[in-house]
């Protein structure tokens, strides 16, 4: 039941967040620091709910080493995506939305092995405050560029089913995993997302944004810190 109620509203973020973008652009000021919020948000999660519980299980240095694993693996498939496919095709959009997102959602299945809501309600709100504002703007650059709202909607929802197959899908294979492989499994999420984040979330963010950006950022991270340590 937790599952099911943390995957229908991580993957609602993204379907509200590309209707919202799609018919109610705000300001490209307002979306650069709402992205900066839910990127600082999620950066402060990932730290917290990942890559120091996976130092704790799996040992600083093997979580190290997955961390930049994940790191690496993000950006060769990243590159990959741009310059073998590139363009704005849905099969190019839909890998590189979901190449965002599956670290993220990995995670957060795996984040529920043995855990209930409340212990991973920090990492998901942050995913989900993340989501809205990245869907936004994605579903704002899709309309600038002559996609209907039925390509739109079609796109991001396959997006979201694409996402919740991962969080259900690492949630129920890993059940039996230990603890030190479940431990090096956050971590890599972790250093893909922290890759996602350096260079996809924040230059977009700064690009939209402006100087208040960085404050922005700070705040959600501050929000995501208070909020983990209240769940905890």
């Amino acid at each position: 039941m937790v599952l099911t109620l943390l995957v229908a509203a991580v993957a609602a973020s993204l379907l509200i967040g590309a209707a919202w973008g799609y018919t109610l652009p705000l300001p490209e000021r307002v979306e650069g620091n709402l992205l900066a919020f839910g990127g600082g948000a999620l950066l402060s999660s990932l730290v917290l709910e990942l890559f120091l519980p996976a130092m704790e299980t799996a040992g600083a240095g093997p979580a190290s080493l997955a961390l930049l694993a994940g790191a690496a693996g993000f950006a060769i498939v990243d590159h990959w995506v741009d310059e073998v496919w590139g363009g704005r095709s849905g099969l190019s959009l839909l890998a590189a939305i979901s190449l965002d997102g599956v670290p993220e959602n990995l995670a957060l299945g795996v984040d529920l092995i043995g855990a209930g809501a409340r212990e991973v309600s920090a990492f998901a709100v942050a995913i989900m405050l993340s989501n809205l504002p990245e869907a936004a703007a994605g579903a704002r650059n899709m309309r600038n560029n002559g996609w209907s709202a039925r390509r739109v909607a079609a796109l991001w929802g396959i997006a979201a089913l694409v996402l919740s197959g991962v969080t259900i899908g690492g949630n129920l294979l890993l059940q039996d995993a230990g603890d030190s492989p479940l431990g090096l499994i956050r971590a890599v999420a972790a250093g893909a997302v922290v890759a996602s984040l350096v260079t996809e979330l924040f230059p977009q963010a700064h690009r939209d944004g402006d100087d208040l950006t960085g404050i922005a950022s700070a705040c959600g991270l501050v929000c995501a810190a208070v909020l983990s340590r209240s769940a905890g």
